[in-house]
């Protein structure tokens, strides 16, 4: 059986260090065996991959690809806490998508970080999820993506 590490080497992928925070707050909580993260922006080496709103500047798979790095980083701040990815269960993922006011297309936006979780954990990476639009994220990024995970025993 392969470990999230694993399959994320097989994907092509590394999980990045923890982004550091751009405002007051850290980038995840654990209360009991839950692990909150502060919402995920798609920061790569300290640096945003894209600005803009879905539907103007920035086009539907470009802003998969900013959930799926938004994915990563929540990884990154899963496994700050947990340690060990295989002990991780996510839960529930909300992905904000600043996007213009005639775009519906949020739910697809949200599956580059669903679809991820998935190839990531498995059975272990099947969530609830919510997929919103705004208007406007910090930094004018054009999708933030926050998890609840579960670290099981």
């Amino acid at each position: 059986m392969t470990t999230p590490e694993e399959r994320l080497a097989e994907l092509g992928l590394t999980v990045p260090e923890v982004p550091a925070p751009v405002a007051a707050y850290v980038p995840a909580v654990q209360v009991g065996s839950l692990v909150y993260t502060a919402g995920q922006l798609p920061m790569l080496d300290g640096a945003l991959i894209a600005t803009g709103k879905v539907g103007a500047e920035i086009t539907p798979e470009q802003a998969g690809a900013c959930a799926q790095q938004c994915a990563l980083n929540a990884i990154a701040a899963i496994r700050s806490l947990a340690g060990d990815l295989s002990k991780v269960r996510i839960v529930k993922v909300v992905a904000f998508v600043a996007s213009t006011p005639d775009f519906t297309g949020q739910p697809a936006v949200a599956n580059g970080a669903s679809e991820l979780f998935g190839a990531v954990f498995g059975d272990h990476g099947v969530h609830a999820r919510s997929a919103v639009g705004v208007p406007v994220l910090p930094l004018d990024a054009p999708v933030e993506v926050e998890v609840i995970a579960e670290i099981l025993s």
